[in-house]
């Protein structure tokens, strides 16, 4: 993609300052507490992976951080500056969301649905560039997307879905770039793919931030995991030093041992004991 020689340029920018910095994040919706106080970073470069049983708030978070939600009370900053004052235009050619579900104009091609992600960089009714038709068409390719161009966005099964999606995302070039669940409806090839343009992408400069269910893809995957329950964050760092078997036990109720694989942690889960019959 011509976007990652921009991003390996921008990486070269004094770290200290770069990547993502939530401060005292408060939301609460219809009277429910969503986030209490959350403090989170995310590193320039690095893929970081929300984690945390369902309802923990990992998606509210992403579109908290993506501008789509308000909170009560906190920042949310990317490269020191405030993402939530922030001009939407401005915002949109920073970072990019990749949300689990979308809805699509009947007769949209997935080519076109690819191109809206580039209309934050483009003048009003302008014509396409060059220039956007390259980004667009590499966008596809990185995503594995390029067979659907053609299609009609409607038709397409989850899996192609989200792979449209991602290169939408990807077309708009973004600094910062969140996912929601990116291997949600792709068969096991197609995941690994997805995981691994992801971290080549925040080896080329860009900030990664990924919500995902699968601990493991996480533990290979991730340079830093972020865990979230009951709308505090629980323990943030490098996998080895979070994904322990005791932090499985509190969060995520389970019981699981933890080896070193390649020099990552691989999580062997213990199945919970067998009920009785009638019990």
């Amino acid at each position: 993609m011509s976007g990652q020689g921009d991003a390996a340029v921008r990486g070269g920018r004094d770290a200290a300052a770069r990547g993502l910095d939530a401060q005292r994040v408060r939301l609460t919706r219809g009277g429910r507490l969503i986030a209490d106080g959350v403090d989170i970073t995310a590193p320039t470069g690095a893929v970081t992976a929300l984690l945390g049983p369902n309802g923990a708030g990992k998606s509210t978070l992403l579109q908290l951080i993506a501008g789509i939600l308000t909170p009560d009370d906190g920042e949310v900053r990317f490269d020191s500056a405030d993402l939530q004052r922030m001009p939407r235009r401005e915002r949109a050619r920073r970072l990019a969301l990749v949300e689990q579900e979308w809805n699509v104009v009947d007769g949209l091609t997935v080519r076109e649905l690819v191109e809206m992600g580039r209309m934050p960089h483009q003048r009003w009714l302008a014509a396409a560039s060059t220039h956007d038709e390259d980004v667009v068409e590499n966008a596809m390719l990185q995503a594995g997307a390029a067979e659907l161009a053609d299609r009609d966005a409607t038709t397409l099964s989850g899996g192609e879905r989200q792979r449209a999606n991602l290169a939408r995302a990807l077309a708009q070039q973004p600094e910062l770039l969140l996912c929601d669940e990116p291997t949600n409806h792709l068969d096991v090839h197609a995941q690994l793919s997805a995981l691994g343009l992801l971290r080549d992408l925040s080896r080329a400069g860009m900030t990664v931030i990924a919500a995902l269910h699968d601990l493991n893809h996480a533990a290979q995957f991730a340079d830093h995991v972020v865990v979230l329950a009951d709308g505090v964050v629980r323990v943030a760092g490098p996998p080895a030093d979070v994904l322990t078997p005791e932090c499985l036990r509190a969060v995520w109720r389970v019981d699981a041992e933890v080896i070193t694989h390649r020099g990552r942690p691989l999580i062997v889960f213990h199945a919970p004991a067998s009920v009785p019959d009638g019990v």
